[in-house]
């Protein structure tokens, strides 16, 4: 594959630019080296209904971020804590073994940093008997070179579109440019993916899901990330909206970021979909009920690898 000049050391791979040199060990502001790894392999039912299903997503979380979210509701891996080494050739059978587990789709969690990595491995499966879709389930905090070169690779994007505020985007995940790249990298997303597609049992085949997960105290910041992606693409990608944050323990009565030490509160989490829906917005996912007291972590025990 021709990744345009990309390269994992020195590290240009992400909005980043550590340049750190992986290959030689040194670790990247991902916190990884070069090394795949992974904390777990296992069906996932906690997707999107069109991504889950009733047999559930073929999830592969890889170790370390580039984006590092003061709030990360993954933290344990993120951090890079988390976590065993796999070749390209075993990720590659990984996800033959999430196929033959009855896996709607192989759902790469954050794989950035590996991405060429991962892309091998999926050409690798699919030489030897791949077939289900292939979904990339990012921050959206990538490049758009990256992206484009995911073409005829990933068939469903799952993205996170945080922040339209570059001050809240500074201040809570260290990347004023946040808003900008991932405009871009939504752009290239649409384009590869065109109009969603689903089969008869209403999964995704083909398509595009922005996820924003509401933050407290940030109705604005939501708000805005709705009217651009509606207004920029209408129903050509579907918009979830989420009420799941849960308040990590060192940010409760922390001064900097003391705004974050709560829930998200039903009234707030209403006046955003209710922005939605007055917008026009009709290719939606929401949440009921009180989410953000269920768990949607799952133990990153390195089950699967």
């Amino acid at each position: 594959m021709e990744w345009r000049g990309l390269r994992d050391s020195p590290c240009n791979l992400c909005p980043r630019e550590c340049l750190a040199n992986r290959r030689d060990g040194q670790i990247g502001f991902c916190r990884m080296d070069d090394r795949i790894f992974l904390a777990r392999a296992a069906l996932h039912m906690w997707e999107e209904p069109c991504i889950s299903g009733q047999q559930g997503s073929g999830a592969v979380f890889f170790s370390g971020c580039n984006l590092r979210c003061i709030y990360c509701q993954n933290s344990e891996i993120s951090s890079g804590k988390r976590g065993k080494p796999v070749s390209v050739e075993r990720l590659s059978e990984i996800f033959l073994e999430l196929q033959e587990k009855g896996a709607a789709n192989i759902n790469l969690v954050t794989p950035d940093h590996y991405v060429e990595k991962a892309a091998k491995a999926v050409l690798m499966a699919r030489r030897d008997g791949l077939v289900v879709p292939v979904v990339y389930n990012g921050s959206g905090y990538e490049k758009g070179e990256v992206i484009k070169n995911l073409q005829g690779i990933v068939d469903i994007f799952l993205t996170d579109f945080k922040y339209m505020d570059e001050q809240v985007s500074r201040k809570y995940s260290g990347a004023a440019d946040y808003p900008e790249v991932a405009k871009e990298a939504l752009g290239e997303m649409v384009k590869i993916t065109g109009e969603p597609v689903f089969d008869g049992d209403g999964m995704m085949q083909k398509g595009v899901i922005v996820r924003h997960l509401l933050l407290p105290g940030h109705k604005k910041n939501a708000k805005d990330v709705i009217r651009y992606v509606y207004e920029t693409y209408g129903d050509k990608i579907y918009i979830s909206l989420m009420n799941q944050y849960t308040p990590l323990e060192q940010l409760k009565g922390n001064g900097t970021f003391g705004e974050l030490g709560r829930r998200v509160t039903k009234r707030e989490y209403e006046a955003v979909v209710d922005f939605a829906i007055s917008l026009g917005v009709a290719n939606a996912f929401i949440q009921e009920g009180d989410t953000a007291k269920e768990c949607f972590i799952p133990e990153f025990d390195c089950e699967g690898i």
